[in-house]
């Protein structure tokens, strides 16, 4: 079983190079997202998430709106374990799985067999899981004798085919995803998206974030609309979506 609970949490970023009044104001001006205050020392500090309070249970397909700076990618890697909460309790039980940055890791001068590996390490995964799944990761990608090639020799498009197929072999119990993945050609798309299907339906608990308002009432049965860091909204998509649209469709 996975869950997910948030009890007043809040993120901050100290900017410890900030100094004298005018920068604070003009950081102030600049910001569109969290809010701006000072710590205890007088540190200038980005509150970029506060006092969220929400539980997933399993079944939940959570989509994330709001506009650029409202805390929607800071949200995620919060759940991905990237940052911890500053103040509050975060309550995460289930193995968590994230397509936030698929390229990560993929190293230009290695193979595309090499980078198999090295991606499959930073998922978490062990070599020998990694040399199980090995022929299957290279089928799916379609580079054919290029697998062997360094990745600095590969087109846009082939790199994307790698990562992804590397990426997209796990099955985590709590799926976390900035945007729906599809990339490559036609064909390959239509590849990608079965497999991008299956992972959502198998997993536990999904938490999208996406500009996409057809994409989340197709896929979300909750939506969270994020406004500077906080919650302005939490609940069925059709009232959410709704009300951050304005009623209109993109």
């Amino acid at each position: 079983m996975a869950i997910v609970e948030f009890h007043d949490v809040s993120v901050d970023f100290p900017i410890y190079n900030a100094s004298g009044r005018s920068l604070k104001k003009s950081l102030m001006r600049a910001a569109t997202g969290g809010q701006l205050g000072a710590d205890e020392q007088g540190r200038v500090v980005v509150r970029a998430l506060e006092n969220l309070t929400f539980t997933f249970r399993n079944g939940d397909r959570v989509g994330l709106v709001g506009h650029n700076g409202a805390g929607k990618s800071t949200l995620l890697r919060l759940l991905s374990g990237v940052y911890e909460p500053s103040t509050g309790q975060a309550k995460i039980e289930g193995e968590v799985g994230s397509l936030l940055d698929i390229s990560l890791g993929i190293n230009g001068e290695a193979t595309g067999r090499e980078n198999i590996y090295l991606r499959g390490g930073l998922l978490g995964l062990k070599r020998g899981e990694v040399t199980r799944r090995l022929d299957e990761i290279i089928a799916f990608a379609e580079l054919g004798d290029f697998i062997d090639m360094p990745v600095r020799t590969y087109s846009t498009g082939m790199h994307l085919r790698l990562a992804f197929s590397v990426s997209t072999i796990l099955r985590p119990e709590i799926l976390l995803m900035d945007e729906w993945l599809s990339v490559g050609d036609e064909n390959f798309k239509h590849k990608a998206e079965t497999r991008m299907s299956e992972i959502v339906q198998s997993t536990h608990i999904l938490v999208l974030a996406s500009h996409s308002r057809t994409l989340i009432e197709n896929t979300c049965n909750r939506v969270i609309w994020l406004e500077h860091g906080q919650v302005r909204m939490d609940g069925p998509p059709k009232e959410t979506l709704g009300a951050y649209f304005g009623g209109a469709h993109e």
